[in-house]
């Protein structure tokens, strides 16, 4: 059963969030949330964990604790942390966790993710290993939980801790000091990490920015390709798996990829309505930078300005600049020091404005950002929604405006139709097969051997695991079948243009949402899989129906309103199947069309009357 069939919405009426600033004594800001539960649904009975491999000696290896009542959670979350409620999602989440089972849960920045792993230590016995590839937001997560009342002890261990403070950093872990242990991917794929939590006994791991482990997007880093198999070393713990990433495919591979074992699945908080959500549509490049620009001077500060191009950045930093905000640019491009400068100078207020390319993300959860400006579509409704919600995360109200021109696409579908060359396929396959004679091989060795960045080798790493004849765990790749190197390549290469179909069609849907004639937030929503009967009220979609309303209304018709589609057939996140294109599953139903997600051929938009009039999808 996919991700989607077992998907849970967690209505995000249920949660009132209210965010603090808070001053620390070297003039920083740092934000925190009170997180609020008004719903009192018990949480789920969840499952009997599946007999789990024990990691080392079993007797370390903690239990599961009984099953936490939702008062539980709250407690602790009101005299550990210092919450006053929990939303109903987290705590529905954490009583199959502790419980045992694994959990992915998706949910945007800023929501309560780490609340559902902090809350569920304290109830379970034994350290949490939480995988970030942040350092920074590490080091700002150990200091969140310094600060709450009684918070379990916190320790970090990346790159930047040496020496003696590394070997005091372990102490505390092993003796055992420290309830919860921050590392990135890249210290997982060591031996002697993983040997030493084993010893130690992990009861609980959480995998935070999981979508690093799908190879969908330009988030995707190769070391996470081997932490399905550290799971399975250290017993296969219950896992949480977090991501602001809620597609179909990218669930579905984070699930496969981890080994996530019948997840508890909670998705939650993409409804988000005071974003007001419009278009700016334009026929002239020209034209749009113009408008572009003379938009930001309007709008209140701060905000973020999103652009497809290194260049884009640059040169709209500097338009900007001329005409009198304080601006700064931000891409991968920039030296690691400039790029850290800009992040610390717009959480600080030193900036009006950042003009960046998707570099610009993770772990950015700045509250008042008022308005998120896209100079042109981004590659999916996944990318582009996770990046305007970072607007008004404060609660208040805020903006999310997409600049579009048809043309714009044309840059995003070179990118989506982009594979990997026949004969990086060929070299990748072929250096993994020389030098995994003797074991599997490190993506880093691998990209030495063909001659490749580490980047390219992971994403052709990726294919040639998906294609079956590549093995991938925690040790590196290694040869799952021996063939000719050609032949691996073209069973790589079918992969390659099947998700290269699933872009097109993500891209496709992208262009939907700029063109959509009805309510923009039923669009985003039903993407996602969330229903929303109602028009939103707030974006210029709704505008214009109310003025149509209010014209009809004038003359003479009765109904005001926009019909509401009956999907009693086809609801959705039902299992279906095509003639032709396989399984799918519905992701929304309206009055003319059908949207399914199908798993060989991405995002279709049916016709709803040639489906209830033929045979064209048929229940699962």
């Amino acid at each position: 059963m996919s991700a989607c069939a077992r998907l849970v919405t967690a209505r995000p009426a249920a949660f009132s969030g209210e965010v603090k600033q808070n001053r620390t004594a070297a003039g920083t800001t740092r934000s925190t949330r009170t997180t609020t539960r008004t719903a009192h649904d018990r949480a789920p009975d969840g499952r009997t964990p599946d007999e789990r491999p024990a990691a080392g000696d079993p007797a370390i290896v903690p239990e599961p604790a009984p099953g936490p009542e939702p008062e539980d959670a709250i407690r602790v979350a009101r005299e550990s942390f210092g919450w006053d409620r929990l939303h109903d999602g987290q705590v529905r989440t954490i009583g199959p966790l502790v419980r045992g089972r694994d959990a992915l849960v998706v949910m945007p920045t800023g929501y309560g993710k780490s609340a559902i792993y902090q809350v569920a230590t304290v109830l379970m016995d034994g350290l949490t290993v939480v995988v970030s590839p942040l350092i920074a937001l590490q080091a700002d997560q150990v200091q969140n939980l310094e600060d709450a009342p009684a918070a379990p002890p916190a320790r970090v261990i990346n790159s930047t801790i040496r020496g003696t403070a590394l070997e005091e950093a372990w102490a505390t872990v092993e003796e055992p000091g420290a309830r919860i242990v921050f590392l990135t991917p890249e210290q997982l794929a060591r031996d002697e990490v993983v040997a030493r939590l084993v010893a130690r006994g992990v009861a609980l791991v959480v995998i935070d920015e999981a979508h690093c482990v799908a190879s969908w997007g330009h988030d995707f880093r190769p070391d996470y390709l081997g932490l399905g198999g550290v799971i399975d070393a250290l017993g296969h713990p219950p896992t949480v798996a977090m991501t602001a990433t809620g597609s179909t495919p990218v669930r579905t591979e984070v699930e496969e990829r981890l080994g996530l074992r019948d997840p508890f699945v909670l998705s939650s908080g993409f409804d988000r309505p005071n974003i007001r959500l419009e278009v700016r549509r334009h026929t002239e490049e020209s034209e749009k930078r113009r408008a572009i620009v003379a938009h930001v001077m309007e709008q209140t500060q701060p905000g973020l300005v999103y652009v497809a191009t290194r260049k884009d950045a640059e040169d709209y930093a500097d338009e900007i600049r001329v005409a009198g905000l304080r601006v700064d640019a931000y891409h991968a491009g920039l030296p690691a020091a400039e790029r850290e400068r800009v992040q610390t100078a717009f959480h600080e207020d030193d900036v009006d404005v950042v003009v960046a390319t998707s570099a610009f993300g993770m772990g950015i959860d700045k509250p008042t950002v008022r308005y998120v400006i896209h100079a042109s579509p981004p590659e999916s409704v996944d990318a582009y929604y996770q990046e305007v919600g970072r607007a008004g995360r404060d609660g208040e109200p805020a903006v999310g405006i997409l600049h579009y021109r048809a043309e714009d696409l044309g840059l995003r579908r070179y990118f989506a139709a982009r594979t990997p060359r026949p004969a990086s396929l060929r070299d990748v396959y072929a250096a993994v097969a020389v030098a995994g004679v003797d074991g599997p091989v490190r993506p880093a060795a691998v990209a030495e051997r063909a001659g490749m960045s580490a980047r390219t080798v992971g994403g052709v790493l990726g294919l040639l695991v998906d294609a079956g004849v590549l093995g991938s765990d925690r040790d590196g790749a290694f040869v799952r079948e021996e063939l000719d190197p050609r032949e691996a390549a073209s069973r790589a290469k079918g992969v390659a243009q099947e998700r290269e179909r699933v872009e097109v069609s993500r891209l496709d849907m992208m262009r939907g949402y700029a063109e959509a004639p009805q309510c923009r937030r039923q669009f985003l929503l039903g993407y996602f899989g969330e229903e929303s009967p109602e028009r939103c009220g707030n974006c210029d979609a709704c505008d214009r129906l109310e003025e149509e309303d209010a014209h009809e209304e004038a003359m003479g018709a009765t109904d005001g309103g926009s019909p509401v589609a009956s999907d009693e057939m086809f609801p959705a996140q039902s299992q279906v199947t095509h003639a032709e294109w396989g399984p799918g599953t519905v992701m929304s139903t309206e009055d003319d069309r059908i949207t399914v997600f199908f798993e060989t051929e991405g995002y279709r938009v049916l016709s709803r009357r040639l489906v209830e009039e033929g045979s064209l999808l048929q229940p699962a």
